[in-house]
């Protein structure tokens, strides 16, 4: 059958649909970025900028919230919201094929010592309610500056004898508990990546806002057929750009290009 005279229904595909007040005054705001604002410049508050667009401060949220998932602005405690630099760029596929704690890996260990995994972790690695694993912490920097923070969950029972005793806790446990995991043969991995909000130990640790957008690259290490360890990143998403490269395409002559 035909459209009618009217045209077609509201919910038909193809129909013009109105752009949402703060996607355009999200382009605005990016154009007064771009025109107006410098890195790490910080903006005006928010009653300042609701009033100089003529907009209600729950949509001028809105706004800022994209543009902060699209990496263009930061928010920090005392600070308030300012111009973000490029991102960083954070290449996981050149770690497919290492534990952590790996010759070249970046990240530094803060903390470690046994603990009670959340339950969900628990069932990633097959451990029965209320059994401790080591829980080592470490954070990766760039630019001066935390860009992201990983919890590694490993169980207690998989890491291989030793003549030397772990240290108690801390950075040197962490370390010890990491030695011992490459000595395993690690046979399969794999990752998924989501989009999240920063808790509570998150922002902490990453200077962020609670609710801030983060993204969370979840990592399970076989070996021998089990579960060997499972790793839990949280990504600033206004800071990194996460890429699965690997360094496997073919060379070309022209420079890479980094979107923001």
């Amino acid at each position: 059958m035909g459209e009618s005279a009217g045209g077609p229904a509201p919910d038909q595909p193809g129909r013009p649909q109105p752009e949402p007040k703060y996607w355009h005054l999200r382009t605005l705001l990016a154009r007064a970025i771009d025109t107006e604002f410098t890195v790490g410049q910080a903006l005006p508050n928010e009653r300042d900028l609701a009033a100089r667009f003529g907009v209600a401060r729950a949509t001028l949220r809105q706004a800022l919230d994209q543009l902060e998932l699209e990496g263009r602005l930061q928010r920090r405690r005392g600070v308030g919201t300012t111009v973000a630099p490029p991102r960083v760029g954070v290449d996981l596929g050149a770690r497919a094929h290492a534990w952590p704690g790996a010759p070249g890996d970046a990240w530094v260990p803060t903390a470690c010592g046994p603990a009670t995994p959340p339950e969900a972790v628990a069932r990633a690695l097959r451990l029965p309610p209320g059994r401790p694993v080591e829980d080592i912490r470490r954070t990766l920097i760039a630019h001066g500056g935390p860009v992201a923070a990983e919890r590694l969950y490993v169980p207690l029972g998989v890491l291989p004898p030793s003549d030397a005793p772990l240290p108690p806790r801390g950075p040197e446990r962490a370390r010890a508990v990491l030695a011992r995991l490459g000595r395993l043969p690690l046979t399969g991995q794999d990752r998924a990546v989501e989009l999240g909000s920063a808790g509570a130990d998150e922002a902490r640790r990453l200077d962020r806002l609670p609710g801030s957008a983060v993204l969370v690259v979840t990592t399970r290490y076989a070996s021998s057929g089990r579960t060997a360890a499972l790793a839990v990143a949280t990504y600033r998403a206004d800071t990194c750009r996460l890429t699965f490269g690997g360094g496997h395409l073919p060379p070309r002559g022209d420079a890479p290009v980094t979107p923001r």
